[in-house]
């Protein structure tokens, strides 16, 4: 996935009502964002962070620029959550997401009664997707880890799959490295145990956890491999 436009580089001043963000442009004025994320963006969201931003001249639009990279340590974070489905979209026409075969996939598929998932394969697999932007320990070992905060709707989609899997359909739950600074993923079960009780219910019925890379640049996001999903049982582990 390239950028549709050359990014802008800024310093985040404040992130408030969950999708504003104050900026300052190089040439010092002062805008406001986009941010098209809905968790707490935990370790990404500190004041005076550099940032990558995209601009757009649709009358449309209430905003003219949209927060779509930050800078932390020495790595760069997807902060656009929107942009994991068409990253993982990508890599399926391109068969570049390990452990799948996508045949002839359509998106956004009704699951359930009122719910959606992702992805459907070719071969019926229920695909759903979520990015992976919190990483409290970067070092050359380090877990990027998920979720971010409390998410309901994530332990929803779970159990979703759960029920999927039991009634025999293939299910799979992607989770999309939206960071250059770690290779691995777990579960924060310290944020949300209620979450990581539904990864070890939906793991054991049969969903499989499957875990996608990037290579992350200021110009463009692409597929990058596998990526390890901790193997133990997640509930009441400690950190």
């Amino acid at each position: 996935m390239e950028f549709t436009r050359p990014l802008i580089r800024a310093k985040l001043l404040r992130r408030y009502k969950r999708f504003l963000a104050d900026m300052e442009l190089d040439s010092g004025e002062v805008i406001t964002a986009h941010c098209a994320n809905p968790g707490s963006m935990l370790g990404m969201n500190a004041p005076g962070l550099t940032c990558w931003l995209e601009g757009n001249d649709d009358p449309k639009r209430k905003l003219r620029w949209s927060w779509k990279l930050v800078e932390v340590g020495e790595g760069l974070v997807v902060v656009d959550t929107a942009i994991a489905n068409r990253i993982v979209g990508e890599a399926l026409r391109a068969d570049a997401v390990p452990g799948v075969t996508a045949g002839d996939f359509r998106a956004e598929v009704k699951m359930g009664q009122n719910s959606r998932v992702d992805f459907q394969l070719g071969d019926g697999t229920l695909l759903e997707v979520k990015s992976v932007t919190l990483a409290r320990d970067t070092s050359h070992d380090g877990w990027a880890e998920f979720p971010d905060s409390v998410t309901a709707r994530g332990t929803k989609h779970l159990l979703e799959l759960t029920e999927a899997a039991q009634a025999g359909r293939p299910a799979a739950m992607l989770y999309l490295l939206a960071r250059n600074d770690v290779s691995r993923i777990r579960i924060a079960s310290d944020i949300d145990p209620t979450y990581a009780q539904a990864f070890d219910t939906a793991r054991a019925a049969g969903v499989r956890m499957l875990g996608l890379g990037c290579q992350i640049s200021t110009t463009g996001i692409h597929a990058a491999g596998a990526v390890l999903i901790d193997p133990a049982p997640q509930t009441g582990k400690s950190r």
